[in-house]
């Protein structure tokens, strides 16, 4: 009874092909999963030899019979490779056969289980073509050095980006400790250790400094070391990307030395200006004032015609003392000194805006007073912006709001002008150029947006204190 229900259970599996052999590896019996693997029904199949589910190639090589007597000579034998299928397509099979002997060990043939393992194979090998185009990927790279520590920090594989960058053949460099890409001074304080360390407990680590080449020389790099766990979370090394940053390096190096020579140029200028703004006010102003208040008093002594002709001598005086007042105002506005940037922003507006008969308005929503530096910034980027409005905008109108804004001051200047198409909002006919370099040494920004007959606004953002960040490193 049992073995009835033994050869049942054999009979209904799908998934398996289960037959038997007798000892010359003829089939004797087949299942239900064997006509669905192999695609032979049962009065097809029982009496032929098992030869017939191995390729040619494997049949001129002897094969089966090669596998029935490591089967007889080890108890059981197990193999994958192709096999054939009675319409003639190839599946990849998982193969165990099993010697089966009577109570005397006299070979009675052969139990045969192979299982259709297509899918799987498929999966393992798309992964390791993956996996390979994955390798040659990262061995071709040449913009990067990518390559892989051991988990003493010992280098296990290299790219042809390790090579360009840091200068060593494959042969040179596998099996060095990783410390030989640092500066002496970093070997000496420890940081590769520590950076193995940093990234083992973190996951990964991130780093900027200076690296050495195989010739000695110093390159600025970016790393980021990542370690590399198995299934398990134990570490099995580190990967390690470095890329050669010198030349953005040198770049904003060279960015930061212009803004600072800007920001000398602009603040020497200052000082010239309000300088010269000091000496016409306190010498030639001072001195035509007194010239006038003589001939004043010499005017109101003489007899007419010669005090008419005193008098006319008087106006010239006092107009060439407005003139040297608006010269003087216009070097170094007295209200940007004693009264503050909104104060200072109106008077000018309220000047030139009459002057080119501009509708006009100054909205004023600080909350907090600029620093004297950020003050005269925007003053002079306020002239600049209106004398463009004057030369170029064709405008009606102009309005001016100062806020602040993160922890800074924002003026914001638009017109009702002829405007620009976008792309050309900011471009050199605008004159802006020097409002760029004096927000950008103020270590703030500006921004130009203008849309053809709606005007331009020009924005920009300056901070209350000097920004002492961002020097090199």
């Amino acid at each position: 009874m049992d073995d009835d229900r033994f050869r049942l259970l054999v009979q209904g599996v799908l998934d398996y092909a289960i037959f038997m052999l007798d000892p010359q590896g003829r089939i004797s019996s087949w299942n239900a999963g064997a006509e669905r693997i192999k695609g032979y029904r049962a009065d097809e199949i029982i009496g032929q030899h098992f030869s017939v589910f191995y390729p040619a190639e494997d049949v001129a090589a002897g094969k089966p019979a090669k596998e029935l007597e490591v089967a007889a000579a080890e108890g059981r034998l197990e193999d994958e490779g192709w096999r054939i299928r009675e319409d003639g397509t190839r599946f990849w099979a998982n193969v165990v056969i099993t010697a089966l002997y009577d109570d005397r060990g006299e070979l009675k043939g052969f139990g045969k289980v192979t299982r259709d393992v297509s899918d799987r194979r498929a999966a393992e090998v798309a992964l390791r073509e993956s996996e390979e185009r994955f390798r040659l990927l990262v061995q071709s790279v040449v913009d990067y050095a990518i390559f892989v520590l051991d988990p003493q920090g010992r280098i296990s594989s290299w790219n042809a980006g390790a090579e360009r960058i840091k200068g060593y053949r494959v042969e040179e460099i596998i099996g060095q400790h990783f410390s030989v890409f640092y500066p002496a001074e970093d070997v000496a304080a420890g940081k590769p250790a520590w950076e193995l360390e940093v990234a083992a407990a973190e996951g990964r680590l991130e780093d900027e400094g200076w690296r050495v080449r195989k010739d000695g020389t110093r390159f600025w790099a970016n790393v980021v070391i990542t370690a590399l766990l198995d299934d398990r979370g134990r570490l099995q090394g580190f990967g390690k990307v470095t890329r050669d940053m010198t030349e953005r390096r040198n770049a904003e190096q060279a960015l930061r030395d212009r803004g600072r020579l800007v920001g000398h140029l602009v603040e020497a200028q200052e000082v010239e200006r309000r300088r010269i703004a000091w000496d016409v006010h306190d010498e030639s102003i001072q001195s035509m004032v007194a010239v006038g208040m003589r001939l004043q008093l010499l005017a109101s002594r003489l007899p007419e015609p010669a005090a008419a002709a005193v008098g006319g001598l008087d106006e010239s005086v006092q107009a060439a003392i407005a003139r040297l007042r608006g010269l003087v105002s216009r070097l170094r506005p007295p209200e940007l000194d004693h009264h503050g940037l909104v104060e200072a922003i109106s008077a000018y507006v309220e000047e030139v805006a009459g002057r080119w008969e501009l509708a006009h308005s100054v909205r004023d929503e600080l909350t907090d007073e600029p620093s004297p530096e950020a003050a005269t910034t925007a003053y002079r980027i306020c002239q600049e912006a209106l004398s463009n409005v004057h030369k170029h905008a064709r405008a009606t109108r102009i309005d001016v709001t100062l806020s602040t804004v993160d922890n800074g001051t924002r003026l914001r200047i638009a017109d009702d002008g002829i405007g620009a198409a976008a792309g050309e909002a900011g471009s050199g006919h605008f004159g802006l150029v020097e409002m760029h370099e004096r927000a950008e040494a103020a270590h703030g920004w500006l921004s130009v947006t203008s849309t053809p007959g709606q005007g331009t606004t020009v924005e920009c953002w300056l901070p209350k204190l000097p920004d002492v960040t961002g020097l090199e490193p």
